[in-house]
């Protein structure tokens, strides 16, 4: 339970989203507002940072700091379902249009080699790609439900493949520009007429500055995807909690930055225009590697590891939209907007399954009825991206008067005025985004119709579901769901323990958990497993032995117990433990598992040395080796007491 990843596993699951973009964003972009895409690439790349500041301060704010939960805060139940209803959007079409890119270059490179190895026929690009596409979504829902830790495995093993790749292209890229020399491309804006949409009659739209600056910074926007990925991903990152969310959100932009931004420079510096736009639009980094300098045979083999790279990035994608996708509508079930049913655990690996299932299912089924022809829903899936921006950003910028409680983390620029902090930098933030979405209204054709079409398709079933359930629902909704294992003996191999010293830190009331928040914040600095058993009381003269029912009580508990883990980013392990004695099944599950310190709550009833004493006299009933020390301490929130027993 409650299983901590690294900063450096949480970059890699939301890289896998954003830096998969290098692959085609460039000549996207290109085709929209010609040369000087790389400019507009790099400044978008520049603003993410930004953006991802403003999450960094929601999750510093809330540990489930995603959209759904900052904006249901800020500004209420309706505008967070709209706000989620566009994220999910986003989330069903990233994991099919990045597992048929991927089955598209395997695809094509397949195809390539095949006349050289005298085979006489071609794989059909979109069925294969869609067949593809199915498998790599099934292998990553197969990872989910596992757990988390294995997908960020999976994850940081494609970054680390993706950073060799992009280590020799740059250097090699660089050598060639040395050798051959190059110009950098050029400012000039060059609309289409699809690329400006609605806007391609309206002569004002070209020859006003500010308005074609906006619109080609629209064309790029996409390039940014993926940022909520990270705040759905916050609650499992490790303690030092928003310091390692800041980490991995500067080696997001690091990473992305050299890795989009540089190669989308290159790409037109190097690559001839008239092979660019019409060969290499949707694989800029293949048609890199066949234009470095070099020897054909070493530039063949670069390309077919890019090739590879691309695929394994791009699949890496589809995990990340899972992820997210499953942190949303975890949120979403949370509140009563879906039924209970979906947050129910999985009874081995205790992940959101039903949940994952129904992400899938929506993804295979967009892929089976493209069959690998994405291109139309690729187009439309930004709408559900810069709106959710938006929603965010205004209400980052609605709770900054609202909730004025400290931060670990605030989006820099901010004016003191009379004893209230004016946000100017989210204000900003917010600005840049919203005239950012409404130009993609006019501009962004099919973005708009299929947007807004999905969009309030979610929307209804989130209100219709969110009413059905409404009447149905229990106060047990609201709390965390939990699979009871039962054993009759406690052991540390059981619990999954190592050989680190373990504290025991009993808790009954979920309102009274300061001696709980003292153990996470030593255990920061201690190598220790923390076990929190509640002990279930039966009247009598002995315990019957009896599998125990798991009630709502134990369930309310363990609830809080999850939440203030989640906020320390520290593992804990409950325990339910039936006794007709509290402190005695106190002391026998201190001597069972070896526990040299035990942490008590300090009681209402009674004082401290009274707590140590009752202890103390039932520990002495349960170890027999006198020479075995053992620490009682109770802790309020304001006061210790420490005895040596």
């Amino acid at each position: 339970m409650l299983v901590f990843i690294s900063f450096w596993r949480a970059a890699a699951i939301v890289l896998c989203d954003l830096a998969s973009t290098a692959y085609y964003i460039g000549g996207i972009v290109e085709q929209a507002i010609g040369k000087a895409a790389p400019w507009y690439i790099f400044a978008v790349m520049l603003f993410a940072y930004a953006v991802r500041g403003v999450y960094l301060e929601s999750c510093a704010m809330f540990v489930r700091g995603g959209v759904y939960r900052v904006v249901k805060e800020a500004m209420g139940g309706t505008l967070a379902k709209l706000s989620v209803s566009a994220l999910m959007f986003d989330y069903v079409l990233t994991g099919p249009i990045s597992g048929v890119s991927a089955g598209q270059y395997i695809v094509g490179l397949v195809n390539e080699l095949l006349p050289v190895l005298h085979v006489p026929f071609t794989l059909p690009p979109g069925d294969t790609s869609a067949l593809i596409a199915v498998g790599i979504t099934l292998y990553f829902w197969r990872q989910n439900i596992l757990g988390i830790e294995e997908s960020s495995d999976k994850a940081m093993k494609v970054m680390g493949i993706t950073t060799v790749m992009v280590v020799v292209m740059l250097v090699w890229c660089g050598l060639t520009i040395w050798v051959r020399g190059a110009t950098l491309p050029p400012f000039t804006l060059q609309f289409s007429d699809e690329s400006l949409g609605w806007l391609a009659g309206a002569g004002w739209a070209r020859s006003i500055g500010v308005i074609g600056i906006v619109i080609a910074f629209g064309h790029s926007i996409l390039a940014m995807s993926g940022e909520e990925s990270l705040a759905q991903v916050n609650r499992e990152i490790a303690y030092p909690k928003v310091k390692n969310l800041v980490r991995a959100g500067f080696v997001i932009f690091l990473y992305s930055m050299v890795m989009t931004g540089f190669i989308s420079f290159f790409a037109v510096m190097i690559i001839p225009d008239d092979v660019r736009l019409t060969t290499y639009s949707d694989n800029l980094i293949g048609g890199l590697a066949m234009y470095v300098i070099g020897p054909l045979s070493l530039r063949l083999a670069l390309r077919a590891f890019v090739v590879v790279v691309g695929f394994l990035i791009l699949a890496g994608a589809v995990n990340t939209a899972i992820v997210g996708s499953n942190g949303v509508l975890n949120r979403v079930a949370e509140d009563g907007v879906l039924p209970d049913w979906f947050r129910h655990p999985h009874r081995r690996y205790g992940t959101s399954n039903r949940l994952i299932n129904l992400v899938v299912a929506l993804q295979i089924f967009t892929i089976l009825v493209s069959r690998g022809n994405v291109f139309v829903l690729g187009e439309a899936y930004a709408f559900g991206v810069v709106w959710s921006f938006v929603f965010k950003a205004l209400s980052m910028v609605v709770l900054r008067f609202t909730d004025r409680r400290p931060r670990g983390f605030k989006v820099p620029l901010n004016l003191r005025i009379r004893g209230v902090d004016v946000p100017v930098g989210l204000s900003l933030i917010f600005a840049v985004l919203l005239a950012t979405a409404l130009v993609n209204l006019a501009t962004k054709q099919v973005a708009t119709q299929w947007g807004i079409v999905f969009t309030v398709v979610f929307f209804i079933i989130f209100t219709v579901s969110e009413r059905v359930w409404r009447h149905r629902r229990s106060t047990e909704h609201d709390l965390e769901k939990f699979n009871v294992q039962y054993t009759a003996e406690l052991d540390a191999g059981r619990l999954h323990l190592g050989k680190r010293p373990c504290k025991i830190v009993p808790v009954r009331d979920p309102s009274n958990l300061a001696h709980l928040t003292c153990a996470l914040h030593e255990a920061e600095h201690e190598d220790v497993d923390l076990i929190v058993p509640t002990i279930k009381v039966e009247r009598g003269l002995a315990a019957n032995g009896e599998r125990p029912h798991f009630t709502a009580e134990e369930q309310g508990i363990f609830s809080a117990v999850v939440n203030l883990a989640e906020h320390h980013g520290k593992t804990v392990i409950p325990l339910v433990v039936t006794s007709n004695d509290a402190m005695f099944a106190i002391a026998r599950t201190a001597q069972e598992l070896g526990a040299r310190e035990v942490i008590l709550g300090r009681s209402g009833t009674y004082p401290p040395d009274f707590q140590a004493e009752s202890f103390a006299m039932r520990w002495g009933a349960v170890e027999p080796d006198d020479t075995y020390e053992m620490v009682v301490r109770v802790v309020a929130a304001n006061e210790e007491h420490r005895f040596a027993i």
